[in-house]
């Protein structure tokens, strides 16, 4: 068998709670901030729970035809913005991004749950005014795959394009096929990620009928609350994370600023309930087994993980038990922190923005808070959690979980980018 390809990370682009710069939405990061706010996007008083982390600060600017972009769901917006800013932090624009190979470059950008705007404002109108006063455009845009064609289509990218969905893995799962496309050889460049826009009636009330959200509307900012014992439910977020993966004598070749390496990544599946993870943590242990084998790498080369913790009663605890399982008395000497604390679960874009924090943690040696954890659950005993300030720290190899409904797992491996 031949050895496969490295893949290296060349560029970054996130539209968040902290707007659409990746080193201003760090820095929010490390600064503690929260960006959980009430939602106004569509009246809500009579909902249990209101509020989100709701993208700030997006415009759509020379992203996107204007005419083009008040048509289409607000996840696509977000997957084009975040893609093409990417792509400028690649160095890729103008001549640059022309010179490339474009049929071996790909996009592989998912959606938890697609253009659900859309999907209600066309059930809205089917039901008042009639099927024939639907947009004919309702299709194209509630499909979750319309994010990464649109992109493709802009772009002239012509190698793979295709949508994973995987519930709140989705943005993983993108990233590791992506990076294998790679390393078998199929393309050079894949833009790669996940975007989602669900902060709108359907989807605030679809999580709300299932409790699983906090109702601390007195204290939105402490809202999410990531392995404390007071935790009541996650925090809805929204937005994008998209990264470039590049081969990595291609991207030497061109001359580009390397921010990471992606070592390796791994899925699995808990096959045990539609929404409740293995109370054990099983499936957890053998998804970060799997990236680790897959890195190749040694066991106590990785020293930091990034978290899924939800702030969930369940889901907490059972990613906690299947670290433990793998790393053992290992988990001493290792920082763990929840960016979710701050800037609440962005579903299926989830994976993307917090592979944006690992690599920045990678890239700047520092490691942003947990907050808002005061009264932490006793099985965290022996973990070294990120307290509430920012710390200093040198990454050898980070970990960043993402899990989804339906018992999907998944495991993402940076580290620097080292030559061999």
């Amino acid at each position: 068998m031949s050895k496969k390809r490295r893949v290296v990370v060349t560029g970054m682009g996130v539209v968040s709670c902290f707007g659409s710069d990746v080193d201003q939405f760090y820095q929010s990061l490390l600064a503690g901030k929260s960006g959980i706010k009430p939602i106004t996007q569509f009246p809500c008083e009579a909902y249990p729970t209101r509020f989100a982390g709701s993208v700030q600060d997006f415009d759509v600017r020379e992203y996107m035809d204007k005419k083009q972009a008040r048509r289409v769901d607000p996840f696509i917006r977000y997957a084009m913005v975040a893609g093409k800013r990417a792509l400028e932090n690649a160095g890729l624009t103008g001549e640059s991004l022309e010179k490339l190979d474009k049929s071996r470059c790909g996009v592989l950008v998912g959606s938890g749950m697609g253009g659900m705007s859309v999907f209600s404002e066309g059930n809205k109108t089917l039901f008042s005014k009639g099927f024939s006063r639907i947009t004919p455009f309702f299709v194209p845009f509630i499909i979750t795959n319309m994010a990464g064609g649109l992109l493709a289509i802009d772009l002239g990218f012509t190698g793979p394009n295709y949508s994973i969905s995987t519930a709140c893995a989705t943005a993983n799962y993108s990233i590791i096929s992506a990076a294998q496309h790679m390393q078998r050889g199929d393309v050079d460049l894949m833009i790669c990620g996940g975007t989602e826009a669900p902060i709108n009636p359907i989807g605030v009330a679809g999580f709300v009928v299932m409790k699983a959200l906090s109702k601390r509307n007195d204290a939105i900012e402490t809202a999410s609350r990531p392995w404390d014992k007071t935790r009541d439910g996650f925090v809805m977020g929204e937005g994008a994370g998209i990264l470039v993966l590049e081969e990595y004598e291609h991207a030497k070749k061109r001359g580009a600023l390397i921010l990471a390496e992606y070592l390796g990544g791994a899925i699995s599946t808990d096959a045990y309930h539609i929404t409740s993870p293995r109370e054990d943590g099983a499936g957890v242990a053998a998804c970060i087994k799997m990236a680790i084998e897959d890195a190749a790498i040694e066991k106590n080369k990785i020293n930091y993980i990034n978290a899924h913790a939800t702030a969930t009663a369940v889901g907490d605890l059972c990613e906690v038990r299947g670290i433990r399982t793998v790393f053992g008395d290992q988990i001493k000497k290792m920082k763990m922190n929840a960016t979710k604390s701050m800037t609440g679960h962005c579903l299926g874009a989830a994976g993307g923005i917090e592979a944006i924090a690992t690599i920045k943690a990678i890239e700047t040696g520092k490691l942003h808070p947990t907050k808002n954890l005061k009264d932490p659950e006793e099985e965290l005993e022996g973990f070294t959690i990120v307290g509430d300030q920012a710390e200093d720290f040198t990454i050898t190899a980070g970990i960043s979980n993402s899990f989804g409904f339906g018992g999907h797992n998944s495991a993402l491996i940076f580290g620097p980018c080292e030559a061999y």
